[in-house]
């Protein structure tokens, strides 16, 4: 759809918004449209696989913690607090990620945000001047380049291999002088992929050189909502140990779900020389755009939550039975190592065509083009198992109609 005013004259708002506004995330245009249908046909009769919305509630441990704090009526309880966050929430942290990292953080190493999310922005807007260059890996999280293009910075965006993993060579071919940060999500959304300490290893040498090269730090941004979320015995890897100029942002959106609250975390490397300066400068643009500070119910809800285990029993199952199911049918589908998406190719090259004919099934879907890898789709399967079950003979349908011989 054409942005213009509807009833004619000068566009209404921002050129670049509507210019957003016409390219903006498929996850939403797809959410949206799977709305609609389940208006007119009934929640039953759709699989929609479009948000990673979790499907399950928070645990009764979170709850019943929520409740205690819900109930607490001591003086101060929801007023404001330091930018950063309460003191004693960020020592909490602190204290979990020196176990975690063997690296020796303190409060004053952390800011509280608003999920992962606000805590990107607010990173973005501390290090970033304009025409400034981040390096992003395809495909990635859509929302990377409108958060980028915030802080009129340019997103460059670098090809990962065909299991979705880095090259760290083609990042070093990437970077120039215009280059202030490479900003990675493991495990990855939309392919599950999880980087491993020799690619890390190798990326830290690589920036260690570049940012000397270039007389400027180079930092490594870790987006890390899904790290908790795991299968087969696989570990993520901190990124601290590999490189100083480094930070992690972190939500409890997926881990505790609770994707409604937007509470989350930046953590910048204790080893860095800038992080004084760091975090000073993300207590300033948290204020400045408005998030002010992370929400303080539930910082004070996640401070005793950090080693809170995350229920993959469900994950695992829809995961299964989705990887074995395409795989039969003839799909070429990668297993996820983290997170709750698949990401196969799709057996038509054009994704947005294939897409479509699932939704003649009930089926949706997100075109890989809306993550930067056309001729794929997204499926998240953080929903209820039966409905991964039902989509199967959809997939079958879709699949034996581009043509394509099934597996016997």
């Amino acid at each position: 759809m054409r942005m213009k005013d509807l009833v004619g004259g000068p566009m209404p708002i921002a050129k670049e918004i509507a210019e957003m506004i016409e390219k903006s995330s498929w996850i939403r245009k797809m959410f949206d449209e799977g709305a609609m249908m389940k208006a007119r046909l009934g929640d039953e009769a759709v699989c929609d696989f479009t948000l990673g919305n979790p499907f399950q509630e928070p645990s009764h441990r979170v709850i019943n913690r929520l409740r205690e704090l819900v109930l607490d009526d001591a003086s101060g309880t929801h007023k404001y607090m330091q930018n950063a966050g309460f003191p004693w929430v960020r020592e909490k942290i602190a204290e979990h990620l020196r176990i975690e990292t063997d690296q020796s953080f303190t409060p004053n190493h952390l800011i509280m945000t608003v999920g992962a999310g606000g805590g990107l922005n607010v990173i973005l807007r501390a290090i970033c001047d304009p025409d400034d260059d981040v390096i992003i890996t395809a495909p990635y999280f859509a929302e990377y380049i409108f958060y980028t293009a915030n802080h009129r910075a340019r997103a460059i965006v670098v090809e990962t291999d065909e299991h979705f993993q880095l090259i760290p060579e083609k990042i070093k071919e990437a970077i120039g002088p215009k280059t202030r940060a490479v900003l990675l999500n493991s495990p990855n959304n939309p392919s599950g992929a999880v980087y491993p300490e020799e690619a890390l290893a190798q990326l830290g040498e690589i920036l260690r050189e570049k940012s000397s090269e270039h007389n400027r730090p180079i930092f490594l941004i870790m987006d890390e909502p899904y790290r908790k979320l795991l299968y087969d015995g696989v570990k993520v890897p901190w990124v601290f140990g590999y490189y100083d100029q480094s930070m992690v942002v972190t939500s409890h959106s997926k881990d505790l779900n609770l994707p409604g609250e937007r509470i989350g975390y930046v953590a910048v490397n204790p080893k860095d020389q800038h992080a004084e300066a760091l975090i000073n400068a993300m207590v300033l643009t948290n204020r400045i755009l408005g998030f002010v500070n992370a929400p303080a119910l539930f910082q004070r809800l996640v401070a005793e939550l950090q080693a809170e285990e995350c229920d993959m029993s469900i994950y695992k199952k829809n995961r299964d039975i989705l990887v074995n199911g395409l795989s039969d049918i003839g799909y070429n589908v990668i297993s996820p190592k983290g997170g709750f998406y698949l990401f196969p190719k799709s057996p038509d090259s054009d994704d947005e065509k294939f897409t479509e004919a699932l939704k003649e099934k009930n089926i949706l879907v997100v075109p890989g083009k809306g993550f930067g890898r056309a001729g794929y789709f997204r499926v998240a399967f953080c929903l209820s198992t039966d409905v991964c079950e039902r989509a199967l003979l959809g997939f079958r349908e879709v699949y034996k109609g581009c043509g394509i011989s099934q597996k016997s």
